[in-house]
């Protein structure tokens, strides 16, 4: 009886991977994601702001796991996976990385401050209403006072993620913006 079932979630997640196969190959026909063609799927044109562009090269670059320059289609179906049905911690490693420009393991005040602004403004454009207390660099010195716990001026993988789930307010400020979950979402099958 067991058998037929994971046969039955097997047969679900074939054909699942067959549909996004589907999609990935309409959407890159060469077989792998370029940069600009990421950009386009997820709406980032040269009438974007500087800042939606440079998210979105954050985003691509994260995504891209053997550092080639191109998504192909495990490193898609990964990214997917992560977004739609991650774990918390494997978000937050996600996150990390984003954060992590120079790839050396572990964030300064300038890679923070960098992807904090981008998302300040991104957030400031899709709702100007939006009244923040505190400004990119106070919200970034407030993140280091709160998750730099050795006071090295450094931030590890550990404390980004202790941090991160250890207080709220860090964890809304760390988050990143949610427009790839809203894309993967509407191109997802209906029957997923």
């Amino acid at each position: 009886m067991g058998q037929s079932q994971s046969t039955e979630t097997s047969e679900v997640a074939l054909s699942q991977i067959q549909e996004m196969y589907r999609k990935f190959a309409s959407e890159c026909p060469s077989g792998n994601l370029h940069l600009h063609e990421f950009k386009r799927i997820f709406g980032i044109t040269c009438d974007s702001s500087v800042e939606e562009s440079a998210y979105m090269e954050n985003l691509f670059r994260s995504f891209d796991t053997n550092h080639d320059n191109i998504i192909d289609f495990m490193e898609y179906v990964a990214a997917l996976h992560l977004v739609l049905r991650g774990k918390l911690e494997d978000k937050l490693k996600w996150s990390f990385k984003v954060y992590d420009r120079d790839g050396n393991g572990r964030l300064d005040r300038q890679e923070v401050a960098h992807v904090i602004k981008i998302i300040y403004k991104l957030r400031k454009y899709e709702n100007p209403s939006d009244s923040e207390e505190l400004d990119p660099d106070q919200i970034s010195d407030r993140i280091f006072e709160l998750v730099d716990l050795n006071h090295d001026g450094q931030i590890s993988l550990e404390e980004f993620m202790e941090g991160a789930q250890r207080d709220s307010w860090v964890m809304e400020q760390l988050r990143l913006d949610l427009r790839p979950t809203r894309w993967f979402i509407k191109h997802q099958p209906k029957n997923s």
